[in-house]
């Protein structure tokens, strides 16, 4: 299963990515975690690992591939050669840590920098060659908002899982994001993150028009302070094996 994690900056894309890593990982599946958000340094540090050589270096850097992208991205050749399986991956470009394996396409480093595209393209050309097995799961935790829908990156995944906090632009993004999956085929899941009791009704009621809720998750001080001082989460979250529940009925074999 190839699942995109996505929603509004500061929703906990990363936090949920990490806790539905382990819990996947606790139930013996491989775990193969995309940090795709090229400006967000935090994930690895959540999953308790070091950032792994960019996919994209490792094929010959952005530069030339921002020169094919000048010619359009259908004259874009395949950089990625030959194929691969999670067991099989490189082991320059990836950091492991209890099951977990974490790659990244790039970040961006200074100002001025391209490459956010070129980091698409590297993403969905490698995910084209990897071969999954049932028991296998690829997690794509993207940047905030829905550019990766332009850039067509989500038509390789099986799922879209949104994670929505309680404000009034997370709650609109919520019926956005679900149009754009439907319109490529793709189911929308949502999980409610850093819930207060008094906002959870005003969400469910929102959210639920848009999609399956697949989990409620209460704000959690000790995950929140994990995250300010960038240690790793190892705090369990009942929650996201109810998440995780929903995804392997509907989505494996």
């Amino acid at each position: 299963m190839i699942l995109t994690i996505c929603g509004k900056g500061g929703c906990g894309k990363s936090t949920i990515t990490t806790l539905l890593a382990r819990e996947f990982s606790n139930r013996g599946k491989k775990v193969l975690v995309m940090d795709c958000d090229e400006s967000n340094f935090g994930l690895q540090l959540q999953l308790g690992m070091d950032l792994p050589e960019s996919l994209t270096d490792y094929v010959g850097g952005k530069g030339q591939i921002i020169e094919y992208l000048a010619g359009g991205r259908a004259n874009i050749p395949q950089l990625i050669k030959g194929e691969f399986t999670i067991d099989t991956i490189p082991g320059e470009v990836y950091s492991e840590k209890e099951g977990i394996k974490l790659m990244t396409p790039g970040k961006i480093q200074q100002a001025n920098e391209a490459g956010a595209c070129a980091f698409s393209v590297i993403v969905s050309q490698f995910i084209e060659k990897l071969k999954i097995e049932d028991n296998e799961i690829v997690i794509l935790d993207m940047e905030a908002g829905t550019e990766h829908f332009g850039r067509g990156t989500d038509n390789i995944s099986d799922a879209i899982l949104m994670i929505v906090d309680s404000s009034y632009e997370s709650l609109c993004l919520s019926e956005k994001i679900a149009g754009m999956s439907e319109s490529i085929e793709k189911k929308t899941y949502f999980i409610l993150n850093k819930v207060t009791e008094d906002d959870e009704p005003v969400m469910r009621e929102k959210v639920s028009k848009n999609g399956t809720i697949a989990a409620v998750i209460p704000f959690n001080r000790a995950i929140q302070r994990k995250g300010l001082v960038g240690e790793a989460i190892d705090v369990q979250q009942p929650e996201i094996a109810g998440a995780v529940e929903i995804l392997l009925q509907e989505h494996t074999a």
